[in-house]
Protein backbone atom coordinates (compact mmCIF):
# COMPACT_ATOMS: atom_id res chain seq x y z
CA UNK A 1 0.00 0.00 0.00
CA UNK A 2 1.39 3.40 -0.99
CA UNK A 3 2.16 5.85 1.78
CA UNK A 4 -0.19 8.78 2.30
CA UNK A 5 2.36 11.27 0.97
CA UNK A 6 3.16 9.20 -2.11
CA UNK A 7 -0.51 8.85 -2.92
CA UNK A 8 -1.11 12.61 -2.59
CA UNK A 9 1.93 13.54 -4.68
CA UNK A 10 1.05 11.08 -7.46
CA UNK A 11 -2.50 12.41 -7.70
CA UNK A 12 -1.33 16.03 -7.65
CA UNK A 13 1.06 15.39 -10.51
CA UNK A 14 -1.59 13.43 -12.40
CA UNK A 15 -3.80 16.53 -12.26
CA UNK A 16 -0.91 18.77 -13.34
CA UNK A 17 -0.93 20.84 -10.14
CA UNK A 18 2.12 22.46 -8.58
CA UNK A 19 2.59 22.63 -4.82
CA UNK A 20 1.83 26.35 -4.98
CA UNK A 21 -1.47 25.69 -6.77
CA UNK A 22 -2.46 22.95 -4.34
CA UNK A 23 -1.58 25.20 -1.40
CA UNK A 24 -3.79 27.96 -2.84
CA UNK A 25 -6.76 25.63 -3.36
CA UNK A 26 -6.57 23.93 0.05
CA UNK A 27 -5.31 26.81 2.23
CA UNK A 28 -2.54 24.50 3.45
CA UNK A 29 0.93 26.01 3.46
CA UNK A 30 3.31 24.90 0.71
CA UNK A 31 6.10 23.88 3.16
CA UNK A 32 3.67 21.69 5.09
CA UNK A 33 2.36 20.08 1.88
CA UNK A 34 5.95 19.30 0.94
CA UNK A 35 6.53 17.66 4.33
CA UNK A 36 3.37 15.56 3.87
CA UNK A 37 4.37 14.37 0.41
CA UNK A 38 7.90 13.45 1.46
CA UNK A 39 6.72 11.70 4.62
CA UNK A 40 8.62 13.98 6.98
CA UNK A 41 5.72 14.80 9.31
CA UNK A 42 5.67 12.70 12.52
CA UNK A 43 1.93 12.11 12.29
CA UNK A 44 -0.65 12.28 9.49
CA UNK A 45 -2.31 15.66 8.79
CA UNK A 46 -5.50 16.57 10.61
CA UNK A 47 -8.82 15.19 9.36
CA UNK A 48 -9.80 18.69 8.25
CA UNK A 49 -6.73 19.00 6.01
CA UNK A 50 -7.23 15.50 4.61
CA UNK A 51 -10.85 16.27 3.68
CA UNK A 52 -9.67 19.37 1.79
CA UNK A 53 -7.05 17.31 -0.02
CA UNK A 54 -9.59 14.61 -0.89
CA UNK A 55 -11.98 17.16 -2.35
CA UNK A 56 -9.33 19.13 -4.25
CA UNK A 57 -7.50 16.11 -5.66
CA UNK A 58 -10.61 14.09 -6.47
CA UNK A 59 -10.07 11.19 -4.08
CA UNK A 60 -13.11 9.13 -3.04
CA UNK A 61 -14.57 10.51 0.18
CA UNK A 62 -12.81 9.01 3.19
CA UNK A 63 -9.92 7.36 1.31
CA UNK A 64 -7.17 9.52 2.80
CA UNK A 65 -8.91 9.70 6.19
CA UNK A 66 -9.11 5.93 6.50
CA UNK A 67 -5.45 5.46 5.66
CA UNK A 68 -4.45 8.21 8.11
CA UNK A 69 -6.50 6.65 10.91
CA UNK A 70 -4.78 3.33 10.27
CA UNK A 71 -1.37 5.01 10.34
CA UNK A 72 -2.15 6.61 13.72
CA UNK A 73 -3.05 3.26 15.28
CA UNK A 74 -0.24 2.38 17.76
CA UNK A 75 1.70 -0.83 17.31
CA UNK A 76 0.39 -2.42 20.50
CA UNK A 77 -3.20 -1.77 19.41
CA UNK A 78 -2.46 -3.22 15.98
CA UNK A 79 -1.05 -6.33 17.69
CA UNK A 80 -4.27 -6.79 19.65
CA UNK A 81 -6.37 -6.32 16.52
CA UNK A 82 -4.16 -8.78 14.67
CA UNK A 83 -4.82 -11.34 17.39
CA UNK A 84 -8.57 -10.71 17.18
CA UNK A 85 -8.47 -11.22 13.43
CA UNK A 86 -6.58 -14.51 13.87
CA UNK A 87 -9.20 -15.74 16.32
CA UNK A 88 -11.97 -14.65 13.98
CA UNK A 89 -10.38 -16.54 11.09
CA UNK A 90 -10.09 -19.70 13.17
CA UNK A 91 -13.75 -19.49 14.18
CA UNK A 92 -14.72 -18.92 10.56
CA UNK A 93 -12.71 -21.95 9.43
CA UNK A 94 -14.30 -24.13 12.13
CA UNK A 95 -17.73 -23.00 10.99
CA UNK A 96 -16.87 -23.75 7.38
CA UNK A 97 -15.73 -27.27 8.28
CA UNK A 98 -18.93 -27.90 10.27
CA UNK A 99 -20.97 -26.68 7.34
CA UNK A 100 -19.22 -29.08 4.98
CA UNK A 101 -19.49 -32.00 7.39
CA UNK A 102 -23.23 -31.48 7.83
CA UNK A 103 -23.76 -31.75 4.09
CA UNK A 104 -25.01 -28.22 3.62
CA UNK A 105 -23.67 -27.49 0.13
CA UNK A 106 -25.88 -24.60 -0.91
CA UNK A 107 -26.65 -21.27 0.75
CA UNK A 108 -24.72 -21.86 3.99
CA UNK A 109 -21.63 -22.88 2.05
CA UNK A 110 -21.87 -19.77 -0.12
CA UNK A 111 -22.03 -17.52 2.95
CA UNK A 112 -19.06 -19.32 4.49
CA UNK A 113 -17.02 -18.66 1.35
CA UNK A 114 -17.87 -14.97 1.51
CA UNK A 115 -16.78 -14.78 5.13
CA UNK A 116 -13.53 -16.64 4.59
CA UNK A 117 -12.66 -14.43 1.64
CA UNK A 118 -13.36 -11.31 3.70
CA UNK A 119 -10.88 -12.23 6.43
CA UNK A 120 -8.22 -13.71 4.15
CA UNK A 121 -8.92 -17.47 4.21
CA UNK A 122 -8.20 -19.74 1.30
CA UNK A 123 -11.53 -21.42 0.30
CA UNK A 124 -9.64 -24.40 -1.15
CA UNK A 125 -7.86 -25.39 2.06
CA UNK A 126 -8.11 -25.25 5.82
CA UNK A 127 -4.73 -23.49 6.06
CA UNK A 128 -4.99 -19.92 7.29
CA UNK A 129 -3.42 -17.37 4.94
CA UNK A 130 -1.31 -14.49 6.34
CA UNK A 131 -3.30 -11.62 7.83
CA UNK A 132 -3.04 -8.25 6.13
CA UNK A 133 -4.17 -5.84 8.82
CA UNK A 134 -4.10 -2.89 6.44
CA UNK A 135 -6.44 -4.63 3.98
CA UNK A 136 -8.72 -5.68 6.82
CA UNK A 137 -8.93 -2.10 7.99
CA UNK A 138 -9.43 -0.53 4.58
CA UNK A 139 -12.10 -3.03 3.46
CA UNK A 140 -14.16 -2.50 6.61
CA UNK A 141 -13.73 -6.04 7.95
CA UNK A 142 -11.83 -4.72 10.96
CA UNK A 143 -14.61 -2.25 11.77
CA UNK A 144 -17.15 -5.09 11.71
CA UNK A 145 -15.00 -7.19 14.01
CA UNK A 146 -14.52 -4.36 16.50
CA UNK A 147 -18.26 -3.63 16.51
CA UNK A 148 -19.08 -7.30 17.05
CA UNK A 149 -16.77 -7.53 20.06
CA UNK A 150 -17.60 -4.10 21.54
CA UNK A 151 -20.39 -5.52 23.69
CA UNK A 152 -17.82 -7.61 25.60
CA UNK A 153 -15.54 -4.66 26.37
CA UNK A 154 -15.80 -3.11 29.80
CA UNK A 155 -16.03 0.66 29.48
CA UNK A 156 -14.27 2.68 32.15
CA UNK A 157 -15.17 6.31 32.68
CA UNK A 158 -12.19 8.55 33.34
CA UNK A 159 -11.35 12.23 33.21
CA UNK A 160 -7.72 11.66 32.29
CA UNK A 161 -6.60 14.14 29.65
CA UNK A 162 -4.30 12.90 26.87
CA UNK A 163 -0.90 14.59 26.63
CA UNK A 164 -0.64 14.70 22.87
CA UNK A 165 2.48 16.74 22.10
CA UNK A 166 4.21 19.97 22.90
CA UNK A 167 2.97 23.49 22.15
CA UNK A 168 5.35 26.29 21.31
CA UNK A 169 5.35 29.24 23.65
CA UNK A 170 7.57 31.00 21.15
CA UNK A 171 6.94 30.99 17.43
CA UNK A 172 3.97 29.02 16.04
CA UNK A 173 4.71 25.62 14.61
CA UNK A 174 2.69 22.94 12.83
CA UNK A 175 0.78 20.76 15.24
CA UNK A 176 -1.32 17.91 13.84
CA UNK A 177 -1.77 15.68 16.87
CA UNK A 178 -5.24 16.99 17.72
CA UNK A 179 -6.39 14.43 15.17
CA UNK A 180 -5.21 11.48 17.26
CA UNK A 181 -7.89 8.82 17.73
CA UNK A 182 -9.59 9.49 21.05
CA UNK A 183 -7.77 7.80 23.91
CA UNK A 184 -4.49 7.44 22.00
CA UNK A 185 -1.71 9.71 23.23
CA UNK A 186 1.86 9.92 24.49
CA UNK A 187 0.71 10.01 28.12
CA UNK A 188 -2.22 10.98 30.35
CA UNK A 189 -2.84 13.28 33.32
CA UNK A 190 -5.83 12.99 35.62
CA UNK A 191 -7.78 16.19 36.34
CA UNK A 192 -10.29 15.53 39.16
CA UNK A 193 -12.43 18.64 38.59
CA UNK A 194 -12.24 18.87 34.81
CA UNK A 195 -15.43 17.71 33.09
CA UNK A 196 -14.60 17.97 29.40
CA UNK A 197 -14.28 14.78 27.36
CA UNK A 198 -12.28 16.70 24.71
CA UNK A 199 -9.72 18.17 27.14
CA UNK A 200 -6.10 17.62 26.16
CA UNK A 201 -2.66 18.49 27.46
CA UNK A 202 0.58 19.73 25.92
CA UNK A 203 4.13 20.19 27.11
CA UNK A 204 5.30 23.81 26.96
CA UNK A 205 8.20 24.55 24.64
CA UNK A 206 10.03 27.89 24.77
CA UNK A 207 10.19 30.72 27.31
CA UNK A 208 7.76 33.36 26.06
CA UNK A 209 5.23 32.42 28.78
CA UNK A 210 7.63 32.63 31.70
CA UNK A 211 7.58 33.19 34.61
CA UNK A 212 4.15 31.58 34.98
CA UNK A 213 4.95 28.65 32.67
CA UNK A 214 8.32 26.99 32.22
CA UNK A 215 9.59 24.77 29.43
CA UNK A 216 8.48 21.20 30.10
CA UNK A 217 5.39 22.17 32.10
CA UNK A 218 2.23 20.28 31.16
CA UNK A 219 -0.79 22.49 30.54
CA UNK A 220 -4.31 21.07 30.25
CA UNK A 221 -6.65 22.88 27.84
CA UNK A 222 -10.45 22.65 27.67
CA UNK A 223 -12.26 23.18 24.33
CA UNK A 224 -15.52 23.40 26.30
CA UNK A 225 -14.42 26.45 28.31
CA UNK A 226 -15.15 29.92 26.94
CA UNK A 227 -11.98 32.06 26.80
CA UNK A 228 -12.14 35.61 28.18
CA UNK A 229 -9.83 38.61 27.88
CA UNK A 230 -6.48 37.86 29.47
CA UNK A 231 -6.87 34.07 29.51
CA UNK A 232 -3.92 31.87 28.63
CA UNK A 233 -4.94 29.85 25.58
CA UNK A 234 -3.80 27.24 23.11
CA UNK A 235 -4.23 29.03 19.76
CA UNK A 236 -4.66 27.10 16.54
CA UNK A 237 -4.45 28.86 13.18
CA UNK A 238 -6.15 27.90 9.94
CA UNK A 239 -2.94 26.51 8.44
CA UNK A 240 -2.49 24.06 11.32
CA UNK A 241 0.13 26.04 13.23
CA UNK A 242 -0.32 26.64 16.95
CA UNK A 243 1.03 28.74 19.78
CA UNK A 244 0.43 29.29 23.50
CA UNK A 245 -0.26 32.89 24.52
CA UNK A 246 -2.35 35.19 26.67
CA UNK A 247 -5.29 36.30 24.51
CA UNK A 248 -7.06 39.66 24.27
CA UNK A 249 -10.08 40.35 22.05
CA UNK A 250 -9.76 43.77 20.38
CA UNK A 251 -10.81 45.89 17.39
CA UNK A 252 -8.23 47.60 15.20
CA UNK A 253 -8.62 51.22 13.92
CA UNK A 254 -10.41 50.02 10.77
CA UNK A 255 -13.05 48.24 12.83
CA UNK A 256 -11.74 44.73 12.17
CA UNK A 257 -12.01 42.14 14.95
CA UNK A 258 -8.51 41.02 15.97
CA UNK A 259 -6.79 38.96 18.64
CA UNK A 260 -3.74 40.23 20.49
CA UNK A 261 -1.54 37.29 21.42
CA UNK A 262 0.47 38.55 24.37
CA UNK A 263 3.52 36.67 25.73
CA UNK A 264 3.96 36.76 29.51
CA UNK A 265 7.71 37.19 29.06
CA UNK A 266 8.17 40.94 28.58
CA UNK A 267 11.13 40.57 26.24
CA UNK A 268 8.79 39.22 23.52
CA UNK A 269 6.44 41.56 21.60
CA UNK A 270 2.74 40.79 21.17
CA UNK A 271 1.33 39.55 17.88
CA UNK A 272 -1.97 40.88 16.49
CA UNK A 273 -3.90 38.65 14.06
CA UNK A 274 -7.36 38.90 12.43
CA UNK A 275 -9.91 36.80 14.28
CA UNK A 276 -10.78 34.79 11.17
CA UNK A 277 -7.24 33.40 11.02
CA UNK A 278 -7.77 31.63 14.34
CA UNK A 279 -9.62 28.31 13.99
CA UNK A 280 -9.26 27.12 17.57
CA UNK A 281 -8.97 28.84 20.93
CA UNK A 282 -8.71 26.56 23.97
CA UNK A 283 -8.46 27.91 27.51
CA UNK A 284 -5.72 26.70 29.86
CA UNK A 285 -7.26 25.05 32.94
CA UNK A 286 -4.45 23.24 34.78
CA UNK A 287 -0.69 23.45 34.97
CA UNK A 288 1.56 20.58 36.06
CA UNK A 289 5.21 21.22 36.83
CA UNK A 290 8.08 19.61 38.70
CA UNK A 291 8.59 21.05 42.19
CA UNK A 292 12.24 20.05 42.54
CA UNK A 293 13.49 22.37 39.79
CA UNK A 294 14.60 25.96 40.23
Amino acid sequence: MDSLGTKIRRQRRRLGLTLDELAGRTSISKPYLSLIETGRVPNPPSDEKLRRLEQTLGFPTGELLTQAHLQRTPRDVRAVLNKLLSEQKERTEDERQRTQDSGLRTESKTEAKKTTAAVGLSPQSSVLSPINLDDAYLTGVLHQLVESTAANVERVTTNAAPIINRVSAGYPKDFTDLSYPKGVADDYVSCPDLHDKDAFGCRVHGDSMTPKYREGDIVIFSPAASPRNGDDCFVRFGDGQTTFKRVFFETNPSGQSVLRLQPRNEKYPPRVVPSEEVHGLYKAMYRYQRVDEE
